[in-house]
């Protein structure tokens, strides 16, 4: 693995205040009475609703499928019930209302039936890459890619960058969760690098900024 740092000339440098939330270990936040769900948390084509109004749904379950080939699922955070899907204000710097599916929790956090892959070194790359896509995986960069498209590629792949600089005052996300979650990004990571073949890994971290 690479371990040069690279300095980029210009910009601005504002105190980056990482420290406050790096204080405690990652911990359960709660659930809300109710949470609202954009149709269009990625790039592309807003998903469609494939649940109604009334009905109850379990942690994990498909509430909107992909509507293209650039689109993304999305899955119920918690169990409860759909209570509308109507448009909602959103936050979005276009300040417009958006399609959105609701729901009314029932604080149980009820799980749907789970389908692991343990075997995925041993799959076929096109099955990996179709579940990925049902489970909805998007970058969490400003685009929200679906991640299904990344992978769906045959052209060699010289080098996968895994980016975990954060450069925003505050932020540390990525940081806490390579602390406390490393067993499940490197198993990611496996993934990545079993699907796409690459020569060379490179990983970015805030400790490899200059």
């Amino acid at each position: 693995m690479n371990s040069r740092v690279f300095n980029i000339p210009g910009g601005i440098h504002p105190p980056e205040n990482k420290r406050q939330s790096l204080q405690r270990p990652l911990r359960f936040a709660g659930i809300p009475a109710q949470l609202i769900l954009p149709l269009n948390m990625h790039l592309g084509a807003p998903a469609k609703p494939c649940v109604s109004v009334g009905e109850k749904v379990l942690k994990g379950q498909c509430i909107a499928q992909s509507n293209g080939v650039v689109s993304a699922p999305i899955h119920a955070p918690t169990s409860g019930m759909i209570s509308a899907i109507e448009e909602r204000p959103i936050a979005h710097s276009s300040g417009l209302n958006a399609p959105c599916i609701i729901i009314d929790t029932d604080g149980q956090d009820r799980w749907c039936d789970l389908s692991p892959i343990k075997d995925w070194g041993h799959r076929d790359a096109t099955d990996l890459i179709e579940i990925i896509r049902r489970a909805g995986i998007a970058g969490m960069g400003g685009a929200g890619f679906p991640s299904a498209v990344k992978l769906a590629t045959d052209k060699p792949i010289d080098t996968l960058v895994l980016n975990g600089v954060e450069c925003e005052p505050y932020i540390t996300a990525d940081q806490i969760l390579m602390t406390e979650r490393a067993e499940q990004i490197m198993a990611g990571i496996a993934i990545l690098k079993y699907l796409l073949k690459p020569q060379r890994i490179l990983l970015g971290t805030e400790d490899s900024k200059p």
